[in-house]
């Protein structure tokens, strides 16, 4: 294609890179969620203690932390459409690994490379193939086929392991080869920044410089914690569903983990569209009232041994998080931009988030390993995280100066 046709293609929002680049990504999100599904149920056959399941997770995010700062270098400095094919390219490596009987931790350690480094690509390829005034709507259709993407790929996961679950990594891999073919036809553009050092070193002393710079900034520092709370809650939480569900709704099977998360899935698209509503950058505020419902439901799941209470609940649950996490994302976009750029705020967003998620699920690795009920994890977890979102609301007062007000001024001009 020649660079012409692709400087004409980016006065518009549809063209043929913007439909392969949402195709690769539902394909490649929906292979991600179907994945860990299959990888569960895997080890679960292979008779893998309980407790081994979430350290899947452990190797995931690892991945995004040592490569936090140089995927987002990496994927400027090379065509992003190029970069997102190798990054599907390694996804499809990992399943292949896993479905061929390699060790399912190391193989799904080099899926997480490979979302690692597709992060920054997918996101900073927009601005490239459309123009400004369709870049909001171009992020709407990526999270619309990310948000689609989950649901279908929790499902499919759960269902298909419980077919056979060697049959569901090889379709999981067929995915992947799907999502590196769509990626093909991607037009190739320039690469955004040339790097001009290659070194290590150097593009360490770069991501401490902006990582000191973002976290100067009190509204960034608050958006960061908040939604690395809300990431490392969300990961767990899928651990710890798999967990309860044959506890308190006496079921066995694959399907039924992977249909709740499903609903707590549809609960945060319901939370995102409230706080569009009824949450502004003036009032961001507000947010922190979802992330305390997130707490307290999750605490009343301790409780639920009904199929249909515990599928409200969740839908609270993820109602609350939505909530929570849309407008926290805003607010980080809008700083960083002002600040460090959207790409590097979007890297040390990736490494505190992942780093959460990291010790949250290290520090449920532990409680289930040293035979803590479920029950009583959902309940000390959900109580932990409404009084941190709380702990956040009194540090965000405080850092604004509000106390001087004194607290029916704060709840007035804050809320």
């Amino acid at each position: 294609m020649s660079r012409e046709v692709v400087q004409d293609d980016t006065r518009r929002l549809w063209s043929r890179g913007m439909a392969a680049t949402l195709a690769a990504q539902f394909i490649s999100a929906l292979a991600d969620n179907a994945l860990l599904f299959c990888t569960l149920a895997l080890l679960k056959s292979q008779l893998y203690p309980q407790w081994t399941q979430p350290i899947l997770q452990e190797f995931f995010v690892g991945a995004y932390i040592v490569l936090a700062p140089f995927a987002g270098p990496f994927a400027d400095s090379w065509p992003k459409g190029r970069v997102m094919l190798i990054a599907n390219t390694l996804k499809l490596a990992g399943a292949l690994g896993i479905c061929l009987g390699l060790n399912p931790f190391v193989a799904y350690g080099l899926v997480g490379v490979g979302a690692a480094v597709y992060s920054p690509a997918k996101y900073g390829i927009l601005s490239e193939l459309t123009g400004a005034e369709h870049l909001v709507k171009a992020n709407s259709l990526m999270e619309s086929s990310t948000i689609a993407a989950i649901l279908l790929g929790a499902i499919a996961g759960g269902a298909l392991a419980d077919w056979n679950v060697r049959g569901a990594l090889a379709s999981v891999a067929a995915c992947y080869a799907a999502a590196a073919l769509a990626n093909l036809f991607i037009p190739r553009l320039p690469p955004a920044h040339r790097l001009a050092r290659h070194s290590v070193s150097a593009l360490l002393a770069d991501f401490r410089q902006v990582l000191g710079q973002l976290f100067s900034i009190a509204e960034a520092r608050f958006s960061v914690l908040g939604t690395s709370l809300f990431w490392g809650a969300g990961s767990t939480m899928r651990f710890l569903l798999i967990a309860w569900v044959p506890v308190a709704l006496g079921v066995a099977n694959n399907r039924m983990p992977a249909y709740l998360n499903a609903v707590v899935a549809i609960g945060i698209v319901l939370g995102a569209g409230l706080a569009a509503r009824y949450v502004t950058l003036a009032r961001v505020n507000r947010a922190l009232g979802g992330g305390i419902l997130l707490g307290l439901s999750v605490c009343a799941i301790s409780v639920t041994t009904h199929l249909w209470v515990a599928c409200a609940v969740l839908l609270l649950v993820g109602a609350g998080g939505g909530f929570f996490v849309v407008p926290l994302n805003a607010l980080l976009q809008e700083k960083g931009q002002e600040s460090v750029g959207a790409g590097h705020a979007v890297a040390v967003q990736n490494l505190a988030e992942n780093s959460a998620m990291l010790v949250m699920i290290g520090l449920y690795i532990g409680l289930e390993k040293g035979g803590v009920p479920v029950t009583r994890i959902a309940l000390g977890f959900g109580a932990l995280f409404s009084l941190a979102i709380a702990g956040l609301g009194w540090y965000r007062v405080r850092a604004r100066g509000s106390l001087r007000q004194g607290p029916v001024a704060v709840l007035r001009s804050r809320f």
